[in-house]
């Protein structure tokens, strides 16, 4: 998944990638001849006594070195820009796959999960990138021309490569072939760690009403324990890589001096000669160093690789139609026909055998006890989840069809749970019309019994909005998010349990207000409270995923029990009689 992902996405950088590999030829190239003009300055120059040939020698290391940090600072500058884009398109796909998603993906996969994936696997991946422009390309042309240019100079010492060479690499392979399961480990427990924190950041009321922190630090602990156990393991593995490597190296170094002195007082080869194939070895061994620390982040990236893989790997079963419908000719009206709907792998169906239709003008509630199914029926007017058997049709045409965009402009969605972004009182209303006026925004907080808390806030609609609309009530919330859906205008209007933080006297107004605003669309209202819509034209009773009442508040009074139980518990006797 690791080649796929990098093929992928640094296909259109292939000519800055070219610009990095030939720049980082010549570099090294450069800095591989440098050992060689020092062996001539030392044998030709300071053994002989030539001061000139010293100059000018020096003086071509001079240019060389230039040329080299010049090749290095140019291929450092394009591979951070590589990496730097590769980094934003891989975070940008993963955006557009995720928002792409129905409920049912965002569940299988989790929030946190998606978090984590979104951030720090993508930095994971982007960091070997980085690290693979300056690295990966120069450590094999060192290695390869080192060993070239060691045996050049002095082929009876070629023979400890062959020893050192492979017990480095022998050691770098085994702690990297360690290392990885670790690193698939820390990646999973870091999305455990940021569920526990999520939850508990989120329910951080419900938390200290029951008293429950102890626990939940415990828990965190616990989490935390073990992410951090799993990181010392993988740490210590890498801690295990560089004294291998120095041992190596210096084991190395003084096998040369060794061999080497006694290859010069038998008159076999020079002083300089063995000095440069001293910096040679240290070059080659630099090389196999910076390999290792590649070796090291690759089993990591790939791990992060393949989690990135499964969410890019992973269709909508919201699927957008290949040959949509753009435009209908009816305004506002709804339909169920036949509608079944199952969520993948449960034995029940959550809604069987659903038809009504809803006209323009109509209003239509939906009340039914907890887990009937009232909110996954008016999910799926907006294609939040795909009927399973039957067809959901808005203006004529099956939401399956239909250009996604065209439906979600048609549809005014309050859920049942408010959710505000942050930013400020007008940026919330503007979400679903960029282009609302002040006096458009300030009719719609009228409507929704909104506009007196907002005068009041400081800066009135450039009042600040927390994340979520944590620094407002949930009233308030629920008031906002309806006034959202009103400054859109659709002509369909769908009420998930939105009324439901209001006190008795505020729904009743709010009601009020909503009817010569809603009078021209279609409106479907979940709630739970018979006095929130014992007004619609005709009221449907839900109960174990079907209809088991259809008509007025009166009619259903008469003809349907679960009704009439409902009503009893709320009502009056004489509002019930």
């Amino acid at each position: 998944m690791l080649i796929r992902v990098l093929r992928t996405y640094l296909r259109p950088y292939g000519s800055w990638l070219t610009a990095v590999v030939v720049l980082q030829l010549f570099g090294t190239i450069a800095s591989l001849y440098l050992p060689t003009f020092n062996a001539d300055i030392i044998d030709y120059g300071i053994v002989r006594g030539d001061t000139a040939y010293i100059v000018r020698t020096g003086g071509w290391m001079l240019l060389m070195t230039l040329g080299q940090i010049a090749c290095s600072v140019a291929a450092a500058y394009c591979g951070a820009r590589v990496s730097m884009s590769f980094g934003r398109d891989l975070r940008a796909a993963l955006f557009r796959r995720v928002m792409g998603f129905s409920g049912r993906e965002v569940a299988q996969f989790g929030a946190p999960s998606l978090i984590t994936r979104g951030t720090n696997d993508v930095q994971q991946v982007q960091m070997l990138v980085a690290v693979s422009s300056s690295v990966m390309i120069s450590a094999p042309i060192m290695g390869v021309g080192a060993i070239i240019m060691a045996v050049r100079e002095d082929p009876g010492l070629s023979w400890l490569l062959g020893v050192s060479v492979p017990i480095l690499a022998a050691v770098v392979g085994a702690v990297a072939w360690r290392m990885m399961p670790q690193f698939r480990r820390m990646q999973a427990l870091t999305d455990v760690a940021n569920r526990i924190l999520r939850e508990q950041i989120g329910g951080m009321r419900v938390v200290r009403a029951f008293v429950r922190e102890p626990q939940e630090t415990r828990r965190f602990e616990q989490a935390n324990a073990g992410l951090t156990g799993t990181a010392l393991r993988a740490g210590r593995l890498m801690a295990l890589l560089v004294p291998a490597v120095v041992l190596i190296l210096n084991g190395s170094s003084a096998a040369v001096l060794w061999f080497g002195a006694l290859r010069i007082n038998a008159g076999q080869t020079q002083i300089g000669d063995l000095t440069a194939f001293l910096v040679y070895l240290t070059q080659i061994l630099m090389s196999v160093m910076m390999a290792t620390f590649m070796l090291m982040m690759i089993p990591r990236a790939a791990v992060s690789a393949d989690r990135i893989g499964e969410v890019l790997g992973t269709e909508s079963s919201v699927a957008p139609p290949r040959d949509p419908v753009k435009s209908v000719v009816t305004q506002g009206q709804v339909e169920f026909r036949g509608v079944l709907f199952r969520y993948p792998g449960a034995a029940a169906a959550v809604l069987q055998d659903i038809s009504f239709s809803v006209n323009a003008g109509q209003t239509l509630a939906i009340i039914g006890s907890t887990g009937a199914g009232k909110t996954t029926l008016v999910s799926l007017i907006p294609r939040l989840f795909d009927v399973t058997e039957g067809a959901v049709l808005v203006d004529g045409v099956d939401v399956r069809m239909l250009d996604p965009e065209l439906l979600w402009t048609r549809v005014g969605f309050v859920p049942q749970r408010s959710y505000l972004f942050s930013g400020t009182v007008a940026s919330n209303l503007r979400y679903g019309n960029p282009q609302a006026t002040p006096q458009e925004l300030w009719r719609a907080l009228e409507v929704a019994q909104a506009r007196d808390f907002v005068e009041a806030m400081p800066g009135g609609l450039d009042a600040p909005i927390a994340q979520g609309g944590t620094n407002v009530s949930g009233g308030q919330r629920q008031r906002l998010a309806i006034a959202r859906a009103l400054v859109r205008k659709p002509e369909i209007y769908l009420f998930d349990e939105s009324f439901s933080a209001l006190d008795l006297a505020t729904d009743a107004r709010l009601r009020a207000a909503l009817r010569p605003v809603t009078r021209h669309a279609a409106v479907i209202i979940v709630a739970q409270r018979v006095s929130t819509i014992q007004d619609a034209d005709r009221i449907a009773v839900l109960e174990g995923g079907a209809f088991v009442g259809f008509g007025s508040h009166r009619e259903l009074l008469r003809s349907c029990p679960t009704y009439a139980e409902i009503a009893a518990s709320q009502l009056s006797a004489l509002e019930v009689a």
